[in-house]
């Protein structure tokens, strides 16, 4: 048996498991800047959110959706420019409809749903008025 041949196969194979160490530790180096710019992100997000929540409280709240129906942003026009808390007639004359009992009826609900919804106050019993 020849010794030379069996130190070359071993030198092959000792380069060749060299290069792969060297590759996996520039697959380690690459991934450990990963991991440290996926940890950075994270602290930036975790540091963002709890700015956020401390804030809050503070915004002013968003102004809750009027229903679908056409005649709620015409309602919140004509109580905008009366001078004081209009009742369901009113705001039915001020609409256009006929007052109708089902049309003031009508009108009425629909005022009362912008008060539960925190739009539109109710001054008196049937008397409404926009927040202020």
């Amino acid at each position: 048996m020849n010794i030379q041949r069996l130190l070359d196969a071993l030198d092959l194979q000792a380069d060749a498991a060299r290069a792969l160490a060297d590759d996996l530790r520039a697959q380690i180096d690459g991934l450990q800047t990963r991991l440290r710019e996926a940890e950075t992100h994270l602290e930036h997000l975790a540091i963002t959110r709890k700015t956020v929540t401390g804030l809050a409280d503070r915004l002013p709240a968003s102004p809750p959706e009027l229903p679908e129906h056409p005649d709620y942003p015409r309602i919140l026009a004509v109580l905008n420019h009366a001078t004081g808390p209009l009742r369901a007639k009113d705001v039915c004359e001020a609409l256009g409809h006929e007052l109708l009992p089902k049309n003031v009826e009508g009108t009425r609900a629909k005022l009362k749903r912008l008060v539960k919804l925190g739009i539109l106050t109710e001054a008196d019993t049937g008397s409404f008025a926009r927040k202020q």
